[in-house]
C-alpha cells in the first residue's frame, strides 16, 4: 500500500546554515547588510503597528535562553536565541538562533530558518542604520572593542553604510584581534591592531563595544570617552551584564530599541528607572532629535529587539523567490478533512 503524499501545504520553506551562506554570497555581504538596514528602517517607521513585549528569558548561571516575538497583524515571526558566554572555551557558540514567520490570518508558518548568522548580519545591520542618525557627520574611524564573532560583521556594515575606512580592533585574547584582522584583509578598510582598549580610542569617531562576559564590567571608563563621539554598545543584554562606566551614561544622550526591555538589560540598568532616554523609532520618524551637535555624546544603548528579527525574517523570505537555496520540510500535518487527524495517521500505518 503506498502512503498517502504530504499536501503543499504541508511544506514549510527552510533556510540551513549551508544556504543562509550561499545566499549572502550570491548577494554580497556588504550589499545584503545595506538591504537588510533598509527592512529594519522600513520597520522601525512602522513602530506602533507591532505587538511588543520584552524577549521570553530563561536565566542560568551558565547563560541565558530566550524567545522574542512580534506580530504586525499580517505576519508573526519569533526568534529562539541562547546567550552563554563560556560556550567559547569548548569550542562551541556563543550565540546559536532559529526564527520563524507565520500567516497571522492562518496561523501556518511561511518561513524557518537558521539565524545565527542572520542575527549576526541583522544586529550589524541595525547598529550601522542607527548611526547614520547618532554619529558625527563624515565619520571615518571605528574603535571595535571585543574582536569576536560580530565584530567583523559590524566593521563591514559600518563601512557599507557609514562611509568609515578605518577600524581600530582590541580585545583582551590578542588571537580574537588576529582572526578579526585577518578575515577584514582586503575588504576595503584600513585595520589597526590596538594593545589596549585605550589605544583604540585614538582618532575614533565611533566606539563599538561588543564583549561577551555575563557580568557588570568597564570596558569604556569615563576618561576614555571625549566629547563628540558616538558609542554603539552592544555587549549588554541581559540583567547584569554592562559595559560602560555609569558617568558616561550621565554625559551622553542615550537611544534605545524598546525602554521595558532595555531597562532590564541594557546599560541604563546601571541608572534610575526615569533617567531619560530617547525611542530610535522616534528619530527615524523626525519625532525626536538625533545627533543635535558636534560636541554631543550619543549612546545606542543596543539589546537587540524581536521588531528588528521580524525584518531579517521579511528579508530572507523575499530574498529566497526564484533561487533554490532553501528545502522544503514536511512540517505541517494537512489531512483532506481538517476534521479528521487520526484518520491521516491511520491511513500512514504500513
Amino acid at each position: 500500500m503506498s502512503l498517502p503524499k504530504p499536501s503543499e501545504r504541508a511544506f514549510v520553506p527552510f533556510v540551513s546554515v549551508d544556504n543562509m551562506m550561499r545566499l549572502v554570497h550570491s548577494i554580497g555581504v556588504e550589499r545584503m547588510l545595506v538591504e537588510l538596514a533598509a527592512y529594519i528602517e522600513e520597520d522601525f517607521r512602522r513602530w506602533p503597528l507591532f505587538d511588543k513585549t520584552p524577549r521570553i528569558a530563561a536565566h542560568s548561571k551558565e547563560g541565558v535562553i530566550e524567545l522574542m516575538p512580534t506580530s504586525d497583524g499580517i505576519q508573526y515571526g519569533f526568534k529562539y536565541v541562547n546567550g552563554h558566554p563560556k560556550n567559547t572555551r569548548e569550542g562551541l557558540q556563543t550565540v546559536t538562533a532559529f526564527g520563524l514567520l507565520a500567516d497571522v490570518a492562518t496561523g501556518y508558518p511561511t518561513l524557518l530558518t537558521e539565524m545565527t548568522m542572520l542575527t549576526a548580519l541583522r544586529t550589524a545591520a541595525t547598529s550601522a542604520m542607527m548611526a547614520k542618525y547618532l554619529a558625527p557627520k563624515g565619520a571615518t574611524t571605528m574603535a571595535m572593542i571585543g574582536n569576536g564573532a560580530q565584530s567583523e560583521f559590524q566593521s563591514l556594515a559600518m563601512k557599507a553604510i557609514c562611509g568609515i575606512t578605518t577600524v581600530r580592533l582590541y580585545d583582551t585574547d590578542p588571537a580574537a584581534t588576529d582572526k578579526a584582522a585577518r578575515n577584514l584583509e582586503g575588504q576595503g578598510l584600513t585595520v589597526v591592531k590596538c594593545s589596549s582598549a585605550e589605544d583604540s580610542m585614538e582618532g575614533a569617531q565611533i566606539i563599538t563595544t561588543c564583549t561577551a562576559d555575563k557580568q557588570n564590567a568597564t570596558i569604556l571608563t569615563d576618561n576614555m570617552v571625549g566629547t563628540g563621539v558616538h558609542i554603539n554598545a552592544i555587549g549588554g543584554d541581559c540583567p547584569g551584564k554592562t559595559e560602560l562606566a555609569p558617568a558616561i551614561l550621565h554625559r551622553a544622550d542615550i537611544f534605545v530599541e524598546y525602554p521595558p526591555q532595555t531597562r532590564v538589560e541594557g546599560e541604563i540598568q546601571n541608572v534610575a528607572e526615569d533617567h531619560p532616554v530617547t525611542e530610535l523609532w522616534q528619530v527615524i520618524e523626525g519625532q525626536a532629535a538625533g545627533r543635535s551637535s558636534a560636541s554631543q555624546i550619543t549612546l545606542f544603548d543596543s539589546v537587540g529587539f524581536a521588531i528588528e528579527d521580524f525584518s531579517a525574517l521579511r528579508y530572507i523570505r523575499d530574498r529566497l523567490d526564484g533561487t533554490d537555496l532553501f528545502d522544503q520540510l514536511d512540517m505541517l500535518a494537512d489531512p483532506d478533512d481538517p476534521r479528521d487527524l487520526f484518520g491521516m495517521l491511520q491511513r500512514a500505518k504500513a
